[in-house]
């Protein structure tokens, strides 16, 4: 178990910097936007991954606050996103 733990740290730590350049590169505010939601989720699967390697379930509150932030944060800015295309 704790191979396939570190496995999924060192994709989920790939997959953080790769999401970083996309923010830091991003050529318009939407591709920043998912950017961050990217890194949102990114965080609340590394808080999973370590919920599981450590078999300590007090952080399972956390992603489920990080998901619904990310949810909320990326309905925001895309309702105010669509109110200035009008």
């Amino acid at each position: 178990m704790t191979v396939v733990a570190v496995v999924a740290a060192v994709l989920l730590i790939s997959a953080a910097v790769l999401t970083s350049y996309r923010i830091l590169a991003g050529p318009s505010t939407l591709d920043r936007v998912v950017g961050i939601d990217s890194v949102i989720g990114i965080t609340a699967a590394g808080l999973a991954v370590w919920a599981v390697y450590s078999d300590d379930t007090t952080v399972l509150p956390g992603v489920v606050a990080l998901a619904l932030v990310g949810f909320l944060g990326s309905a925001a800015v895309s309702r105010f996103r669509v109110r200035d295309d009008r």
